[in-house]
């Protein structure tokens, strides 16, 4: 493996031929979409490539592809900035991807870190493993609020405290989200969220984001050794 080179993007395709028949290819998709007043746009594709660049590094037969930036935020489109291609188009992109990392590599991952992509994610990977191609999806599941709250505040610190306006983090919407999800369905965050987030940030911190991290990256590393379980 070459040691220190787990980008996709860092390679020659004479590099990649040489490796890639016996690798994975771990592909982050994430979003642009809004996190508050106090969270960049690109919080959730930050959040899948961390994971997969943590992934890389345990495992020397894994490479990060550059990131898939946009998918499914038509909720959040109330809030400037955010950048939607809605479930359909999210799905086509992920299939095809699929099938091309196929022809070079022996497994592709989506990594996923927007609850959004959920259900394009699944049935993507569904569509892709019924080709008999070698494919797993994985969603981080972290307890606690659901969007710019808490959890992911701690997991901007610990990544990328230097963008994370902690003079702007106020609470959203706190309620259990069973309460008001039929309108965000319908409507939308910004129907039950004037500032977009799900939660509340206070008590967020660098230590919680990086034992979050730690704690996902446990889950993804027993996802893949059930795989080469199976392969």
């Amino acid at each position: 493996m070459l040691t220190g080179r787990s980008s996709l993007a860092d390679l020659t395709w004479q590099d990649a031929e040489l490796h890639a028949s016996h690798s994975i290819l771990a592909i982050p998709v994430g979003a642009t979409e809004q996190h508050g007043p106090h969270l960049p746009l690109s919080t959730d594709t930050d959040i899948a490539v961390a994971l997969a660049q943590s992934l890389s590094k345990q495992r020397s037969d894994t490479f990060v592809a550059p990131a898939i930036a946009y998918g499914s935020s038509g909720e959040h489109s109330a809030f400037a900035g955010t950048l939607s291609v809605g479930q359909d188009a999210t799905e086509l992109l992920l299939v095809e991807l699929g099938r091309s990392a196929s022809d070079s590599f022996s497994r592709t991952l989506f990594i996923c870190a927007h609850g959004g992509n959920h259900e394009p994610v699944s049935r993507a990977e569904q569509r892709l493993r019924s080709e008999a191609r070698s494919v797993r999806s994985f969603s981080p599941s972290w307890p606690g609020d659901a969007h710019a709250g808490r959890v992911e505040t701690s997991l901007m610190l610990a990544l990328h405290p230097e963008r994370v306006h902690g003079d702007r983090a106020v609470a959203g919407a706190t309620a259990p989200l069973k309460t008001f999800l039929p309108t965000l369905r319908d409507s939308g965050v910004r129907a039950v969220s004037e500032n977009g987030v799900l939660g509340d940030p206070t008590g967020a911190s660098a230590d919680e984001g990086r034992s979050l991290i730690c704690e996902a990256l446990g889950q993804l590393i027993a996802l893949v050794e059930s795989w080469d379980a199976d392969t």
